[in-house]
């Protein structure tokens, strides 16, 4: 008899602990667990230079698990160390944003990006300007860029600003255009 009540005893003591860990889980660690993320790992900008340089994801996701990336490989971002949160925000977010959506054909004539008076604006290594604003329509904006670039008429100019994608507008002649590869 005594073997029979511990066996009936088996499935209440299994099914108690069961009850206990479901509640360890629901109270002490469901609220700092984990959570899966999709992260890019595609490079569009860095910040920082030199051994100490890190790549940025479209997305800001810093990639600091990457090599540092050569200098000139990728635009250079304003901020000389990743933000402690290892995700940019802000007008830096809005930059990498802008630079992510670049076509890939441009992608190796950009040399920075900052924040300027009229918003964002991305340098060309041949020192032109490109004057988005915002990150609104960031691709409509650098097809407009890529028109003027193409122009066989345009053979110098300081910059382009794409504040209106449909009626570009540029200004200057100090600045010959880049070279084709």
């Amino acid at each position: 008899m005594a073997k029979r009540l511990g066996a009936l005893r088996w499935p209440f003591l299994a099914a108690g602990l069961l009850a206990a860990a479901l509640f360890a889980y629901l109270v002490l660690l469901r609220g700092s667990t984990a959570s899966p993320r999709l992260v890019s790992s595609d490079p569009v900008a860095m910040l920082g230079a030199g051994s100490s340089a890190v790549a940025v994801a479209g997305d800001g996701t810093v990639l600091g698990w990457l090599p540092p990336p050569e200098e000139g490989a990728l635009p250079q971002l304003p901020l000389e160390s990743p933000p402690k949160s290892e995700r940019l925000a802000g007008t830096v977010l809005q930059q990498v944003q802008i630079l992510a959506a670049a076509p890939a054909a441009l992608r190796p004539y950009l040399a920075r990006s900052f924040y300027g008076e009229s918003g964002v604006d991305v340098e060309l290594s041949s020192g032109i300007e490109l004057r988005f604003g915002d990150a609104t329509a960031a691709a409509r904006k650098w097809r407009a860029a890529a028109a003027v670039l193409a122009n066989p008429e345009v053979t110098a100019l300081d910059y382009v600003d794409l504040h209106a994608p449909r009626h570009p507008a540029t200004g200057g002649s100090g600045h010959a255009l880049p070279a084709l590869p």
